[in-house]
């Protein structure tokens, strides 16, 4: 009776908790910002209870509620203050709730959201105050992308970046819609100064590594989009530290028909430079002005300026160098004592006019018209008289780490007279038609390039009578009257190119509930080596029902990149006109994944790509210079996995890491090299093999080698923190690794690059303090500072670990005819104190 009675029971629950389950109430509604746009991914969590649900693209949301019990709703997402309701439902009560989440401007650090918009689910957007607060030694705004995985830099001094396997020409800027160029001649980053975004002006950032749309123009790597503000009222900012200064204004007349942007930077690297092992006098001078100014010309139509010059000077007067490398078994020190100077000027002006107009809601068209011009001198006569040296490697010695004994000596003069003049102007119509489904994109363009370059550069070598013939040792006999000084490396050329392209694309993206597709078309005609070439792109993105905190994505395409001007120029500086474009295949297969975790919001992304690429024009990488061979000889491959962590790993401050995994290689098609061997069969190696009297050969084809952006492995971190009871205290810490990229000796035989350098470790950290803050009101009576919005004074390490990273290398012989790579190494660590301020 007990066991039928418990039975009974049991199917009474039962019942009873379907039907409160039937009972549920629900909450729906919209997720919206302060300017009524539909915000998605919200998180919509009901405190102190598992589960909860995320709003959809359009803002939407629903999630069930149990009856009779106080619940608290929190609705959360990265970028946003957290909205809390508190509600109490009756069982089946359908309540509509509209919540409107203002932007979190407290937070302390980046936001990095995938964009979902038809037409942009390739790229991630990145948080303009994020460039404000990451310690960084070059100050330039392209820091933050060295942060984002796929992206390589190892060279803080420089604002070159490689992503995915491609080198640094592969890359293109945008800054509201006008493509950006970068000088040609600069060897290193300490000739580089400031790059052309100024970091002030900026209110939209989005980074593409691969698989970006048909709008986007011919470079197989990676798009930089960036937009400038457009002010309301008047404003500015200024900022000063040990290594420059900068100042911003912006306005808008009382009916906001005229618009207007300023920004002054002034940079010098002196301080920085101060810490390399070549000691001398620098006088690095980079200063840049730009302006934007828009005017509408009626209620559809405005029109806008944007003008830039910059000017950068690099002078230095080495003196002397000296520095250590080898291993345990072979300490050696290198030391060279320097005579001459080097001079160098990079002035370039872009200046671009917009003509847009508003035809309906739906339809928009723009014109735009752009010239880009840049002078460039490039000018060093520097003789240096060497030293290698052994160091005393026994730890019980007297002498140990002082010389032991000389390996070589020899002397070198480098002379260079470069000038270089360039012109790249363009006339582009762009269109855009959007509706709630569809978001059509068209373009076409006329480039015109004129290039005139003369090129006077060599190298003499002396190095145990390494470049000057001379007879056999015969006491007495007669001198040989026509030996000569021979000279390396030697270009000579008068460059006169000019040249056209044109380029056009349409781009459409549908929005279908869970589907997102964007597919286009690009086609391309260069008339300097007569090739037109046709590049179809397609992605999707897919957010299942079942599982609204996921999202897949693939995309795919193909990528010509038609020679530029660094392309077409071989090692020996003669043109080749014939070199055909480069093609990149891209395959990207991601998905991007929403969890909480400790309460808080974060996102995992992961990225696997593959890119064939053929046609390569390979080339040598010496610092931040690329020298090409100019013809199209190989083919290769790229492929890796990135991954990307961000959210709250403290609370109110966003964090993110990143993980990526790369491979890339490419195959010659016309090179090999012997073997050769002695009469015993050793293998002869020039400089350690006794007997060099070869016998007999093997011809030798390498087939695969690592390309010169082949990084494996990088990692990087950029966590931010602040004092939980005095958050105007704050820190800033970014920490890259990467592993050795290849190199190899001097010379157009690429087989040989296939040595590792080592690990690439830099932290920097920063400290700052908040005086004034942006969010709190400002309540001093002192007329200057009652005028600022917010007055921070920072205190930044760079080189954290104090860890000599290398960033090229110096090739000598000694008298053997053995050659040595002697490691050029970057900064150490330094102090730079920052005050910047907004009013």
């Amino acid at each position: 009776m007990n066991f039928k009675l418990n039975i009974l029971l049991c199917f009474f629950i039962q019942l009873v908790s379907l039907e409160l389950k039937a009972q549920d109430a629900n909450l729906s509604g919209t997720v919206k910002d302060s300017t009524g746009k539909p915000i998605e991914a919200v998180s919509i969590s009901i405190v102190g209870e598992s589960g909860g649900a995320f709003s959809d693209i359009r803002g939407r949301y629903t999630i069930k509620l149990t009856p009779y019990k106080d619940l608290i709703i929190a609705f959360s997402n990265i970028g946003f203050a957290t909205e809390k309701i508190s509600i109490k439902c009756t069982p089946g009560e359908q309540r509509t709730f509209d919540v409107v989440l203002k932007s979190n401007t407290t937070s302390l650090g980046p936001v990095l959201i995938s964009s979902t918009k038809a037409g942009d689910m390739t790229t991630i957007r990145i948080e303009p105050k994020t460039i404000e607060m990451i310690p960084s030694a070059s100050g330039n705004f392209e820091n933050v992308l060295k942060t984002l995985p796929g992206v390589v830099s190892n060279n803080e001094l420089s604002s070159t970046y490689s992503v995915r396997g491609g080198n640094f020409d592969e890359n293109l800027v945008y800054v509201n819609d006008i493509e950006i160029n970068r000088p040609f001649l600069v060897r290193s980053g300490q000739q580089e100064g400031l790059t052309f975004i100024n970091g002030a002006l900026v209110s939209d950032i989005n980074f593409s590594a691969g698989g970006f749309g048909a709008k986007y123009g011919d470079r197989m790597s990676s798009v930089l989009d960036v937009k400038y503000k457009k002010p309301k009222q008047f404003g500015g900012s200024f900022e000063i530290g040990f290594l420059g200064a900068s100042i911003h204004l912006e306005g808008a007349s009382k009916n906001e028909r005229f618009t207007y942007l300023f920004g002054y930077r002034r940079k010098s690297n002196q301080f920085l430079l101060e810490g390399l092992d070549t000691q001398g006098d620098y006088r690095p001078s980079f200063t840049d002005v730009q302006g934007l100014a828009t005017y509408k010309l009626s209620s559809k139509t405005d029109i806008s300026i944007l003008a830039n010059y910059a000017r950068n000077e690099y002078k230095v007067i080495p003196s002397s160098r000296e520095t250590e490398f080898g291993s345990i078994n072979e300490a050696l020190k290198f030391t060279v004592f320097f005579s001459g100077q080097e001079v160098d000027n990079y002035r370039t002006s872009q200046g671009a006019i917009t003509l847009n107009h508003k035809v309906n809601d739906n339809l928009q068209l723009k014109l735009i018209g752009s010239s880009f011009i840049t002078r460039e001198e490039e000018f060093f006569d520097i003789a240096g008289q060497y030293y290698l040296d052994e160091l005393e490697r026994d730890l019980a010695s007297d002498n140990f780490g002082s010389s032991a004994f000389n390996r070589g000596v020899g002397a070198n003069l480098d002379h260079a007279r470069n000038e270089l003049s360039a012109n790249v102007s363009y006339l582009e119509h762009k269109g855009f038609y959007n509706t709630d489904k569809i978001n059509l994109q068209w373009g076409a363009r006329f480039q015109h390039e004129k290039i005139v370059d003369e090129l006077d550069e060599w190298q003499y070598i002396d190095s145990a009578d390494f470049s000057i013939p001379h007879p056999q040792d015969n006491p007495g006999g007669i001198r040989d009257v026509n030996q000569q000084i021979v000279l390396n490396n030697v270009i000579k050329n008068n460059i006169n190119l000019s040249s056209n392209r044109v380029s056009g694309y349409v781009q459409n993206g549908w929005l279908l509930d869970e589907f997102n597709i964007v597919a286009g078309i690009r086609a391309t005609f260069f008339d300097l080596n007569q090739e037109l070439n046709i590049s179809p792109r397609i992605s999707a993105s897919f957010k299942p029902t079942w599982n609204k905190r996921l999202t897949f994505r693939l995309a795919t395409g193909i990528y010509y990149q038609p020679p530029f001007y660094r392309e077409l120029r071989g090692l020996d500086g003669k043109i080749n006109e014939n070199v055909k474009a480069q093609k990149s295949i891209h395959l990207v297969a991601a998905t991007d994944y929403q969890f909480l975790a400790w309460g808080r919001e974060f996102k995992l992304t992961t990225e696997a790509y593959y890119k064939k690429l053929d046609d390569l024009n390979p080339y040598k990488v010496d610092n931040t210079r690329i020298n090409y061979l100019a013809k199209n000889n190989a083919s290769g491959y790229a492929a890796g996995v990135d991954l990307r962590i961000n959210g709250e790993f403290v609370s109110g401050v966003e964090s993110w890491a990143s993980l990526s995994f790369l491979k890339t290689v490419e195959d010659l098609n016309d090179d090999f090299y012997y073997n050769y061997f002695n009469s015993a069969g050793e293998l002869i190696i020039p400089g350690y093999t006794f007997n060099d009297v070869a016998v007999d050969s093997t011809k030798i084809i390498p087939g695969d080698i690592p390309k010169p952006t082949d990084q494996r492995v990088t990692f990087s971190l950029l966590f931010q923190d602040y004092l939980p009871k005095n958050p105007s205290y704050k820190m800033h810490l970014n920490l890259i690794f990467g592993t050795g990229l290849p190199f190899g000796p001097p010379g157009p035989d690429r087989y040989k690059d296939i040595l590792r350098g080592p690990t690439y470790r830099r932290v920097d950290i920063g400290f700052s303090k908040t005086f004034i803050d942006e969010d709190s009101k400002n309540t001093s009576r002192i007329p200057v500072i009652k005028n600022l919005k917010s007055f921070i004074l920072s205190l930044e390490v760079f080189n954290l670990l104090q860890v000599s990273n290398t960033v090229s290398f110096t090739w000598i012989t000694d008298v053997n005819g053995t050659q040595y790579a002697v490691p050029n190494y970057l900064t150490s660590r330094l102090l730079n104190l920052r005050i910047a301020t907004k009013f």
